[in-house]
């Protein structure tokens, strides 16, 4: 299964299922043995001895769930995870199991007062219209609770540039199933495909307790503003510039000798690396580096411009650095590397 095929998926927080099924589906294609828990985490694992390792990439993406269906058929929703409504209106959604297609609407400009043309609109003044013409018609397709992903295709924009959905954090789950590929027998892989990150890393919080790590890692793909009208010190990260390494989020504080260990292995094999250069944000590190009596954590990601909207642009010329950067650190742990 490649990036492509995960990105397709669908999984918006608290509805894994789909995305859960391929994953687990491709896991059983690679003979890696997995579990389920409570809230839907899928853990894998390879290896019996060493020092236990958590790698983790979270499935879930942002997306929206119906609330209410107007008389006259438009649907009504809530954001699930963090979503700028400026990136809305208009755009195409699928909503439910069965996948059916809407269109995000609002007010037309053209009847909008001066004042509302000067302002975001409101969640709540936006709304889905799946062309019913009532209630009972569109009821007959969507209900309160289902939830709606972006209607996105992937696709390659420029040689090794691509667009998609959800590559928050799909791009991390592609990561992992990458490394399980490897022969892994002198750690404890337990690679963890979590649940509800979006909506306060809730599947690593329990995920983490249940496994007690040596120590985890964090697979993400994020925030990239290399764009034009951003000054150069608020753009965090460079598409094209490498695998990225946070020296602090705002969910926690990466072990300096797991970073110095990857800018080594970085340096001496000519992965190409950056640092995140700003604090805001996080991802399920904060949770994984909080469970039991605590453990060191870092982050590897990969810059995607967009995150959070409807469509994201990633290169994959960072993926394969942080493949590789991976791969190096996990051998380094063999045998008992300790932070």
């Amino acid at each position: 299964m490649d990036l492509r095929e995960l990105t397709l998926l669908s999984g918006v927080s608290g509805n894994e299922a789909d995305i859960r099924r391929g994953i687990t589906r491709e896991l059983e294609s690679l003979g890696v043995p997995y579990e389920l828990d409570v809230l839907g985490n899928i853990i894998a694992r390879k290896g019996s001895k060493g020092p236990k390792v958590m790698v983790d990439a979270h499935m879930d993406e942002v997306g929206l769930i119906v609330t209410f269906i107007e008389k006259n058929g438009f649907v009504r929703f809530s954001a699930v995870g963090g979503i700028d409504p400026r990136v809305l209106v208009s755009k195409r959604v699928l909503i439910g199991k069965d996948r059916v297609p809407g269109v995000i609407g609002a007010k037309a400009i053209h009847l909008q007062e001066p004042k509302e043309r000067e302002q975001v609109i409101p969640k709540d003044q936006l709304f889905i219209d799946i062309g019913a013409k009532s209630r009972d018609e569109a009821e007959k397709k969507v209900k309160p609770g289902d939830y709606a992903i972006f209607d996105t295709e992937y696709e390659e924009l420029w040689p090794g540039i691509i667009k998609s959905k959800a590559l928050d954090d799909r791009v991390g789950c592609a990561l992992l199933l990458e490394t399980l590929k490897e022969p892994w027998e002198n750690i404890q892989l337990y690679a963890v495909f979590a649940v509800q990150e979006e909506v306060g890393t809730r599947g690593a919080r329990v995920a983490s307790y249940a496994i007690a790590p040596d120590m985890g890692i964090a697979l993400e793909g994020t925030v990239c503003a290399d764009i034009p009208g951003t000054d150069k010190e608020f753009q965090a990260t460079r598409l094209g510039k490498g695998a990225v390494l946070s020296i602090m989020d705002r969910g926690s504080i990466p072990s300096r000798t797991m970073l110095k260990e990857l800018l080594r292995l970085a340096q001496e094999n000519n992965i190409p690396v950056q640092f995140r250069e700003t604090t805001s944000g996080g991802n399920d590190a904060a949770a994984i580096h909080l469970a039991r009596e605590g453990c060191p954590v870092a982050s590897i990601s990969v810059p995607c411009r967009y995150i959070h909207t409807p469509c994201s642009v990633m290169s994959m010329a960072d993926f394969e650095a942080a493949k590789k950067l991976l791969v190096l650190f996990l051998k380094s742990v063999e045998g008992g590397f300790r932070p």
